[in-house]
């Protein structure tokens, strides 16, 4: 029988919350938000989701955490959620990009190169790139400040675009490509990617798992 795995995505402004048995979707709950509701909805969400896939906390194999890169504070709280469930079911931890559930859906579509692009205010992104084609990461999620020449290896290829930071992107470089803008991380597009590493087995450490924040965080005055 296939897990039934737990998928939690708090890196923006997209709370979202998705249950699945293998690659098969059972429920997904989630809301977009300007003011990042996750420390009051994420619970909810997880209730909401089991109730509508007929299920208890007793079903749940794993929990899979989007790891970032994104908001920090939405990060801490669904990582610190996941662990949560772990510990209290005796069930592993996995996690998957965030910028890649924003690739999926358009992963085959005739695209060379797909770009993640997150916005981290100003001139700066976080960006992560995959083969349009297969998925597979051809560069891992990395601070980019853009320039005429960010990406410029990729100029010769079909690129598309995908996330908050798509706009900013393709203005400040100059490219003649698509971009989708209103894409956001979701959990109903980390199934493949979670289920593909609870069958490898490739569980974390609970007690020590921290997400992919890139960044150190800091405060103004």
């Amino acid at each position: 029988m296939q897990p039934t795995i737990l998928y939690l995505e708090t890196s923006s402004k997209n709370c979202s919350v998705a249950i699945a048995q293998g690659e098969t979707l059972l429920c997904l709950c989630e809301e977009t938000s300007e003011n990042y509701r996750q420390s009051e909805t994420l619970h909810t969400f997880v209730q909401w989701a089991l109730e509508g896939a007929e299920l208890t906390f007793e079903a749940l194999n794993a929990v899979c955490l989007g790891e970032g890169p994104g908001s920090y504070t939405g990060l801490r709280i669904g990582a610190a959620a996941a662990k949560g469930y772990c510990f209290s079911l005796g069930i592993p931890l996995l996690s998957v990009s965030s910028a890649a559930s924003m690739a999926v859906p358009f992963l085959g579509k005739d695209y060379d190169v797909i770009i993640s692009c997150i916005d981290a205010r100003r001139s700066e992104i976080y960006a992560e790139v995959y083969d349009g084609k297969t998925g597979a990461t051809l560069q891992a999620a990395q601070p980019v400040i853009l320039a005429p020449d960010s990406f410029a290896e990729y100029r010769d290829k079909k690129i598309l675009f995908v996330g908050d930071g798509a706009t900013k992107t393709v203005e400040i470089t100059g490219f003649s490509a698509d971009a989708e803008p209103n894409i956001l991380p979701s959990a109903g597009h980390l199934l493949r990617l979670g289920l593909r590493q609870y069958e490898a087995q490739e569980f974390l450490d609970v007690a020590y798992y921290e997400p992919n924040y890139l960044k150190e965080f800091y405060t103004g005055k």
